[in-house]
């Protein structure tokens, strides 16, 4: 096959898909983004890769309501002008993967009207029941206009969304975000793990922390990973706990990953940075000696800390979930995670590891300092953890799923 791929940060999601048909020969790949290739991933040798040239940025007195659609629409001209270039050189895919999340596909069925659209789509945005207004120590501004803004988000995810010829969702929560008009047109396949690098390691080697520490096996290792560290993902309720942990638990080592400035997801702290407000609230509370910031971690560091976890913490507002937890899932760990819809997805609270309210440290401390010391108990769980992610979420079959719908909607028999 032809196979146009179309994301601002390509290869993103579909990096292990190309590897893939790569390896299968026989297509032509081609992608579309904005930003330079990292050639560090691994990226086949066959393909071609073009990137599109923003022209303008957004307008002076633009009504904020409107800001991030004209953004959207801005990525969508320049992309849809590399795809018209395209065009003229005689590509026509037989099929286009694209990623909706920052505009750039909004046009492109005017470029290739006949060629098929599989777009991966990550979240709907809802005013409750999923992420807005789900803490209510952070409520969403009141009155229409917040109201207003997620249908403003929206709005542009429905012209994407009608535009489609099908749509994947990592997960069944994901997708269960969207309208139930669109859902008989998404299939729920992730991306999957790689459970041969993501391994539980009964030797692993020690590691040593940029700040002198070194981890070795046995010892209590509490894991806490944020891509940034925000409420979102729960860094004020994990941060809360660890006075009651350390008095629980005062040998134990707190290791936390992750970007300490700036957001991820929601808003950004009202004064300097989330991780310094919440520790501002424990001061004198806790052994600061004792809790460890790395930073964000290279995926080399990152899977041995997770071989060398005690007891890994996941929390999450109900929203995209993180890789993270599946990855330390599939190393092994011993997972706590908040009892919420996402998180409920892939742990079974007994099962294959222990769900707590989100919002109670005090009940996050209890259940870590019950896997810290019944390690018996911790290791089953870990056991159960790692077979969940080998049975769903392995690497290779979802791939093979991914791929295998590709040709599905190439060929047009997924007719909605």
């Amino acid at each position: 096959m032809k196979i146009l791929f179309v994301h601002q940060n390509f290869p993103g999601q579909y990096i292990h898909i190309i590897q893939h048909l790569e390896r299968q020969g026989g297509h032509q790949l081609v992608a579309l983004s904005l930003n330079k290739l990292d050639k560090r991933r691994g990226l086949p040798s066959n393909l071609q890769h073009f990137r599109y040239q923003l022209r303008r940025g957004n307008g002076e007195g633009v009504h904020p309501l409107v800001m991030e659609t004209e953004s959207k629409v801005i990525r969508a001209e320049a992309c849809t002008n590399a795809a018209q270039q395209l065009k003229g050189q005689g590509f026509i895919p037989d099929l286009i993967c694209a990623h909706p999340g920052w505009g750039e596909p909004l046009f492109l069925k005017s470029i290739w009207p006949d060629v098929p659209l599989l777009c991966y789509q990550e979240f709907f945005y809802q005013e409750y029941g999923f992420d807005s207004n789900f803490d209510p120590e952070f409520p969403e501004a009141c009155g229409w206009e917040s109201q207003a803004k997620l249908h403003m988000k929206n709005a542009y995810l429905h012209l994407t969304l009608d535009q489609a010829d099908w749509n994947v969702s990592p997960t069944h929560f994901q997708a269960s975000s969207f309208p139930e008009y669109y859902r008989h047109r998404i299939s729920v396949i992730h991306d999957g793990v790689d459970v041969n690098r993501a391994v539980p390691n009964s030797s692993p080697t020690p590691l040593q922390l940029l700040d002198g520490t070194m981890l070795e096996s046995g010892q209590p290792i509490v894991t806490f990973v944020n891509r940034k560290l925000e409420p979102y993902r729960g860094c004020h309720i994990f941060l809360r706990s660890i006075p009651e942990l350390q008095k629980r638990c005062p040998e134990a080592r707190i290791v936390i990953v992750g970007g300490t400035t700036g957001v991820s997801y929601g808003a950004v702290c009202p004064q300097g940075e989330w991780k310094d407000r919440f520790l501002a609230e424990i001061e004198g509370q806790y052994d600061p000696s004792r809790v460890h910031f790395t930073g964000q971690l290279p995926y080399e560091q990152f899977i041995p800390l997770l071989q060398l976890s005690a007891c890994h913490v996941y929390l999450t507002y109900p929203f995209v979930m993180s890789w993270s937890l599946l990855e330390a899932m599939a190393c092994g760990c011993a997972v706590v995670g908040s009892d919420t819809a996402p998180v409920r997805e892939v742990i079974r609270h007994g099962h294959n590891g222990l769900l707590v309210d989100f919002f109670s440290p005090g009940d996050l401390a209890t259940a870590v300092t019950e896997l810290l010391q019944d390690r018996q108990r911790a290791k089953a769980f870990g056991v159960e953890a790692r077979r969940t992610v080998e049975n769903t979420y392995d690497l290779d079959v979802c791939v093979e799923r991914q791929v295998a719908l590709m040709d599905l909607v190439a060929s047009g028999s997924m007719n909605a």
